[in-house]
């Protein structure tokens, strides 16, 4: 699928060691062609293609699509690929480090530190979404301008303007010449039948022309922006004091919404490579999210809904045909489990082509009915 935009990966110290060059593998290969190799979990890692099979594996060829390209230039590495962590650069779990401490993942740099190291203490409450290292903070500084509003604070929902104000937008009226006039009238000036005034005797009849001077006696109404260029937030933000700092950063869920999209903005993340900090469905959450959504949808358990199409007695022999089934293969599974070693696909295909034949010569030994 080419570069996938957030996926589970792993790297292969057997196949890659330390002096070699980094790679990463998806999910499938990490069964399909590395099962009994030493792999470094790196979670979740955006717009990664798996290198398994290409040119970083010397000996090795991707069973599950051997027609790679060499390299893949769009990935990015760093030593999690060696499994080291942190500025610490050590690796996770630490067999020599007493001290508990969970780690947490900047979401730029997609690097795992531990939470003394972050140059501040992380929230004791655990109520942040996302992490920003003291590293990239130093090179998207333009964070510290959002951070005096946003970091450690969460953001009340989004709610509708209260006022046309409140939405950038003002009524203008605007009086005719003929309304000033009258006002003036009434105020006592003296009255002078003008040629504007004899104009004004015609009003009564209908008009269809759109420019009768009717339309100068009306109230106009204009409903216009306060200002036809676009606000930067940023630099509001900006002009307003703020204080920078070396240390992380802590954001709450929905802070990546109130980052500026004007076009100033979206060069400046481009320039940074951080386009994907606009980008919602970016974030870890979502794809855990999706996740969940993808694993309840396939939730709905067919052998419930096939008993429910059929009579008594044929639930029942489908219920006993379904224990044995369950009890065979688990006893098979069990052994791949003590033995250690990763099931394959033709590992459960050599399972069902025996489960069959037995369940062949079982029936054709005795016939029987249930009544």
């Amino acid at each position: 699928q080419g570069a996938v935009k957030r996926q589970a990966l792993y790297a292969c110290s057997t196949c890659t060691p330390p002096g070699a060059e980094p790679a990463g593998i998806c999910l499938a290969c990490s069964y399909e062609c590395h099962g009994t190799h030493r792999l470094f979990e790196l979670y979740t890692k955006r717009n990664f293609r798996c290198d398994c099979g290409n040119s970083k594996f010397k000996n090795l060829q991707c069973k599950l699509l051997p027609e790679k390209g060499q390299v893949n230039s769009g990935n990015k590495y760093n030593d999690n690929f060696y499994g080291l962590y942190c500025t610490c650069k050590r690796p996770y779990p630490d067999p020599e480090d007493e001290i508990p401490d969970e780690m947490i993942q900047c979401i730029v740099c997609e690097d795992w530190f531990h939470g003394r190291h972050l140059g501040a203490v992380p929230p004791e409450s655990g109520d942040f979404h996302e992490m920003v290292c003291q590293a990239c903070m130093k090179r998207c500084h333009f964070l510290w301008a959002y951070a005096s509003q946003l970091a450690g604070k969460e953001i009340p929902p989004l709610t509708k303007a209260s006022s046309l104000e409140d939405e950038g937008i003002v009524l203008k009226v605007e009086e005719s010449e003929e309304q000033k006039k009258e006002i003036k009238k009434e105020g006592g000036v003296e009255h002078h039948d003008t040629k504007e005034e004899k104009q004004l005797e015609q009003f009564n009849e209908p008009s269809t022309s759109s420019g009768s001077a009717l339309l100068n006696t009306l109230i106009l109404f204009q409903v216009v922006t306060k200002s036809e260029e676009p606000i930067c937030k940023l630099k509001e933000l900006q002009s307003k004091p703020f204080v920078k700092k070396d240390t992380a950063t802590f954001w709450p869920s929905n802070w990546r919404s109130k980052l500026c999209t004007c076009e100033d903005c979206l060069k400046m993340y481009s320039e940074l490579e951080v386009q994907f900090l606009t980008d919602e469905c970016d974030t870890v959450l979502a794809y855990e999210n999706k996740g969940t959504s993808d694993q309840e949808t396939e939730r709905r358990d067919p052998l419930m809904d096939t008993l429910n199409s059929m009579n008594r007695v044929q639930q029942v022999e489908l219920i006993c045909e379904y224990n044995d089934l369950k009890t065979e293969l688990t006893d098979y599974l069990r052994r791949f489990a003590d033995e250690g070693t990763v099931v394959k696909r033709e590992d459960i295909q050599h399972f069902f082509e025996e489960f069959q034949s037995r369940k062949r010569r079982r029936t054709n030994r005795m016939q029987y009915y249930c009544s």
